[in-house]
């Protein structure tokens, strides 16, 4: 059998108040459906860059803002103010993190001050708290935003995560509002591009290529009867619910794997599914097993 355990909260959304967030991946075809990167992922690319005056650091780490020279509690912070967290963020190039984080909103920064103090203080779990009091639809999956790259968020919700010592809640403002955010692993990036059919075949002219690459093809029975490809391994995409949390127990997350459907679309939703599950290195056929047959290997058949 083929092994794949479910990582949870691998798809969910970005610090973004807009969209609804996605569900973790199920063991059913339609819900598989939803498993792909969040249209979150634009609007949070796309926001201006944070004003050249923000500060890396705090000077009073113990509230939430200032400069250290203020004495009363009630003392609001100000866009100067950046983030707790004072790690050198080119020790993370090439990395992905794994970050939960809750929000709230300009006005309720003293909320976000004795969140991050009855954490520190009194030991409650972010998660939790991001439930209750986050902003963010995120909060549906415990404000749990899943592998996360440089590219993917604001940068100054970006540079405070690159930044963060693992497992430390830091803090951060955004144009969204406050963020409680911490990061809970990290791992090297992994690589999901298409491969063009002359590629592949190319490749496929190889005996070790053949021997060393995990090839899927993702289409139904009917379809593989009608036109199929050397080494390739059917695992229909409507029998998700079967192979799916199996996965892991056949094909390596260490090694270059290659997905084919018809036309491409239904192996880059695979392929971005085995991404989030910790494959480093995934390919998807580019126009898939027809532009294969029209571009590469005229033998195939196109149906």
């Amino acid at each position: 059998m083929l092994g794949l355990r479910a990582r949870a909260g691998a798809a969910a959304l970005l610090p973004c108040p807009s969209p609804p967030p996605s569900s973790a991946p199920a063991t059913s075809v339609p819900r598989f459906g939803r498993l792909s990167p969040p249209a979150a992922l634009a609007p949070l690319a796309s926001a201006p860059p944070p004003p050249a005056s923000l500060s890396a650091r705090w000077n009073a780490p113990s509230r939430l803002g200032g400069t250290g020279t203020g004495t009363g509690s009630s003392s609001r912070p100000t866009t100067r103010v950046f983030c707790t967290a004072a790690s050198s963020a080119s020790q993370r190039e090439g990395k992905e993190l794994l970050v939960q984080h809750l929000l709230v909103a300009d006005k309720d920064v003293r909320l976000l001050v004795d969140l991050e103090k009855s954490i520190i203080a009194g030991g409650a779990d972010l998660s939790d708290l991001a439930v209750e009091h986050s902003l963010c639809p995120s909060k549906e999956n415990g404000g749990m935003l899943g592998w996360v790259r440089k590219g993917q968020m604001v940068p100054e919700f970006e540079e405070a995560a690159f930044s963060a010592p693992l497992n430390k809640v830091v803090r951060c403002k955004t144009k969204f509002g406050w963020h409680l955010l911490q990061v809970l692993a990290e791992r090297d990036q992994c690589i999901l591009q298409d491969i063009d059919p002359e590629e592949l075949h190319t490749k496929m002219q190889d005996p070790s290529f053949l021997e060393e690459a995990q090839l899927i093809d993702v289409r139904e029975p009917d379809e593989v009867a009608k036109a199929s490809l050397l080494g390739f391994k059917v695992l229909p995409l409507r029998q998700f619910g079967t192979w799916g949390p199996v996965m892991t127990d056949e094909f390596n997350p260490q090694k270059d794997t290659y997905v084919l459907c018809h036309h491409g679309m239904r192996s880059m939703q695979v392929a971005k599914w085995l991404q989030s599950q910790g494959f480093k290195k995934v390919y998807n056929v580019s126009g898939g097993i027809h532009a294969y047959a029209v571009k590469a290997d005229s033998s195939v058949p196109t149906y």
